[in-house]
């Protein structure tokens, strides 16, 4: 089949310029620059004027929850989200039910995925203290690198001994596999909290979240991922950076090597002032933080040359497991759905720095190329027709009608967004259009070139 997208401004590789996109099934057979009217027959054309096209985006770091947590989420509905916000392509983390830990466990989540995910997938194989010899067991090709919790997680995913963690580093770079690290240090965060108990009770206010969940304890966990991919030259990408020093230890020692850092967009759009009005909804891990620290975090991703990326974290809960204080109330929030229009509402706030051409580059080309993604996140010829098309100057709020993840709110709700995402093609086919999804469209699993 051959579809034509004509009349959009084309946004790619950082240049913006009018032009027309051929696919011819699942491929991009042609991109035309200017304002040239295609020849030849196409079964269907896709109207763009007024519109953004760009690649689709690759959200590097998603809790879809299944199998084991599906009254929060399941692929189904979370890669529904996903369509509806322009996102063609997850990565899914291993902290599920049973968690990803094992050949076995990677294979139960690929059979869901080719059954149930409306856009293309891939998942992260979680190490453990002790299964590090199953990283060479795995086809390197199928999955994007290993998720390693230094902090913030329970059983055997936590690692935070010392030899462990070398085991893990040094497997990770034999291997060539990047290595995503959630870095808190556990015991300074142990110790936060019972403080807090003692201060204010079993269940300190969601406001002192951050305090609890420190810059110390991001800080010195994240100093030590650093060291340790220096010493093994491991590719290390640390998740959810949240904090100034953190970016402050990057930019001085570290960045140019193997190492490079993801953003979320919580802690782009929030700080700790708004747990006065958001309260538990924006509680994440780690910690949303102070403003001076949004603010470095936004500077940060406007101006790096390096590898960053742009992610959601996307971690939904039921809304009765959000009520509480910092204690009691779970951390994590529903994003993927409105991450896109949300960053392009940043590019047109000048005082950020941000343009469209750096958000896509943030969100489509940085994770395809970090992570060796085969022939996505870009619009060439000869690539995956993985698209989204976008309209500015749109403006429309968010309500609970809207919102497609499974546990029925967002943190954004109430919000006007300026942009509107028209139309996701995943794989040459028109899978989100205007508010309806096409039931029939499955997404395909990524390939990751090594």
């Amino acid at each position: 089949m051959k579809t034509i997208i004509t009349g959009g401004l084309l946004v790619n590789e950082g240049r913006r310029q009018p032009g027309s996109i051929v696919v011819d099934n699942d491929r991009i057979a042609d991109i035309i620059t200017g304002n040239v009217t295609p020849r030849g027959h196409f079964d269907r054309t896709v109207d763009a004027t007024g519109c953004v096209v760009m690649p689709g985006v690759i959200d590097d770091h998603v809790h879809f929850r299944q199998p084991g947590l599906t009254r929060k989420a399941t692929i189904e509905s979370e890669s529904r989200a996903a369509a509806f916000g322009g996102v063609t392509s997850y990565l899914e983390m291993p902290n599920t039910v049973p968690q990803t830990t094992t050949v076995e466990a990677l294979e139960e989540k690929l059979s869901i995925a080719r059954k149930d995910s409306h856009v293309n997938y891939g998942f992260f194989f979680g190490a453990t203290k002790d299964n590090s010899h199953l990283f060479g067991q795995i086809d390197r090709k199928a999955i994007p690198g290993i998720k390693l919790f230094m902090g913030s997680s329970t059983g055997n995913m936590l690692v935070d001994d010392g030899d462990a963690l070398a085991t893990i580093f040094r497997r990770a770079a034999e291997l060539d596999l990047p290595l995503m690290t959630h870095c808190e240090d556990t015991a300074i965060i142990n110790r936060n909290m019972k403080a807090m108990k003692q201060l204010h009770g079993d269940d300190p206010a969601v406001a002192l979240h951050p305090q609890i969940r420190s810059t110390e304890a991001c800080l010195k966990s994240s100093l030590t991922a650093m060291q340790m991919a220096s010493r093994y030259s491991t590719r290390l990408h640390i998740a959810h950076i949240t904090t100034r020093k953190e970016i402050e230890l990057y930019e001085q020692h570290y960045q140019g090597g193997t190492i490079s850092l993801e953003v979320c967009v919580p802690h782009l759009l929030f700080s700790d002032a708004d747990y006065a009005t958001k309260g538990a909804l924006i509680k994440c891990n780690p910690a949303v933080k102070s403003d001076d620290d949004r603010q470095a975090l936004r500077r940060f991703i406007a101006t790096t040359q390096q590898l960053a990326t742009v992610g959601t974290d996307h971690a939904p809960h039921e809304l009765h497991e959000k009520q509480g204080g910092a204690a009691k109330a779970m951390s994590g929030m529903p994003m993927v759905q409105f991450s896109l229009v949300a960053m392009l509402g940043l590019a047109d706030d000048p005082s950020t720095g941000l343009t469209v051409e750096k958000v896509v580059q943030l969100m489509c080309h940085n994770p395809a190329t970090l992570f060796r993604i085969a022939d996505r996140g870009y619009l060439r010829k000869g690539y995956k027709a993985d698209i989204a098309i976008v309209r500015p100057a749109s403006p429309w709020t968010i309500d609970s009608q809207a919102i497609q993840s499974k546990c029925g709110w967002s943190p954004l709700a109430g919000t006007t967004m300026q942009w509107r995402v028209e139309q996701t093609i995943c794989n040459g086919q028109l899978v989100y259009d205007r508010g309806t999804i096409n039931e029939s469209i499955r997404g395909q699993q990524l390939s990751f070139d090594r």
